[in-house]
């Protein structure tokens, strides 16, 4: 993943948002060593929601003496070509290393809250979320499985999508954080078809592929072998997937998921989507562990995060990789400037016109993956 240089030029640079997520995790270590490097501060302006305190006690242990934040008391104060923080916490706070705590997650909460709220009125760009621990965040104030779902309560969005990337491999989840004994249940053909809209959508704006090609996968082994393994495939995914297709939306599948990326054929799509999370997120963390980013389709900001964990077990031992959070920066950045981009050309009829023609002359292609289409493909 790579910012795309030529959009910042002569621009005023993003401001992005940072939270620091659970002090007791990785967070502030990958934070601070991704901002270590300062070519970063070319591309954006980091805005971290975090505690001066915190990030005293990180400086000694990861042995950072020459890294300093720029104090402020909120972003607009932000300084360009430096790393701000905004002090959200100004008491004393106990750090217990690689533990799940109460005063963790409340600070965390705290964090996101403010960031959010910047993000709400225009303070910030887009916004890095630091990985949380859904265990101690959860409070009367905070009552959800994870970062997506709070986000899409706090924009009102009902239709939204965790999508998985990393370079070209795009994967999102139909179902998200729910209990796998429930997904059948939730899984619906219009659910199908609202989380392939999400996807298309996102990929044309927010990734700037004029033609997306999206794969789908099978709820049941095999895809349910034709109705021998359960019916849901063919009465439930198939139809959702032709009807997707029929709104001009390059849909295919339902496709085994063991053979799908076992044979590499992921490899031939812009967006995939997995029915439940552990079968998009498997291959997706195997293939794509230390680089990938979680990023929240379908909300009217961009939120993105590093799709590891707090990773308790290493916290400080300065051996995190920072590759993660540093390409879920370059990503809300890019991503910025692709909204950008695509307001700039819907907003002009001659642009638009223009694209239309584009998409005329590509009617061969699409005839051909129209007749090579079935809905009941497998591998």
């Amino acid at each position: 993943m790579e910012t795309q240089e030529n959009n910042n030029n002569n621009k005023t640079p993003v401001k992005l948002g940072i939270t620091h997520g659970d002090i007791n995790g990785i967070g502030y270590e990958i934070i601070m060593k991704a901002l270590s490097d300062s070519r970063i501060l070319d591309f954006f302006t980091p805005v971290v929601y975090g505690s001066s305190k915190v990030t005293s006690y990180y400086r000694k242990t990861l042995n950072l003496p020459d890294f300093n934040f720029n104090i402020i008391k909120s972003a607009n104060k932000a300084q360009t070509n430096k790393p701000n923080l905004v002090n959200i916490y100004n008491h004393e706070i106990k750090i217990e290393l690689g533990h799940c705590t109460e005063a963790a997650g409340n600070i965390a909460y705290i964090a996101l809250e403010s960031a959010v709220e910047d993000l709400k009125n225009g303070t910030i760009d887009a916004l890095v979320t630091a990985p949380i621990n859904k265990q101690n965040i959860q409070s009367n104030k905070f009552n959800f499985p994870g970062h997506t779902e709070y986000l899409a309560g706090k924009f009102n969005v009902d239709n939204h999508l965790m999508l998985m990337i990393s370079q070209n491999f795009r994967i999102g989840v139909i179902t998200g954080h729910v209990p796998l004994k429930d997904v059948p249940s939730i899984i619906t053909e219009d659910l199908i078809l609202q989380k392939i809209r999400v996807l298309n959508n996102t990929l044309i704006k927010d990734f700037s592929i004029r033609k997306p090609r999206i794969a789908i996968l099978g709820l049941n082994p095999h895809a349910g072998d034709k109705g021998v393994i359960g019916k849901e495939d063919e009465q439930i995914v198939i139809p959702a997937i032709k009807k997707a297709f029929d709104e001009g939306i390059l849909s295919f599948g339902p496709y085994p998921a063991d053979g799908f990326f076992g044979s590499t054929a992921f490899q031939n799509f812009d967006g995939i989507l997995a029915m439940y999370h552990d079968q998009g997120l498997i291959p997706f963390k195997a293939l794509s562990f230390k680089s990938g980013v979680n990023y929240t389709a379908g909300l009217p900001v961009i939120r993105t995060s590093p799709a590891h964990g707090t990773a308790y077990d290493i916290a400080g031992k300065n051996i995190a990789s920072p590759d993660a959070i540093r390409q879920a920066m370059y990503l809300a950045v890019d991503i910025y400037h692709n909204r950008k981009t695509y307001q700039e050309i819907t907003a002009n009829p001659l642009k638009v016109s223009a694209l239309q023609e584009d998409t005329d002359s590509d009617n061969n292609v699409l005839d051909d993956l129209n007749d090579n289409y079935n809905g009941e493909k497998s591998l």
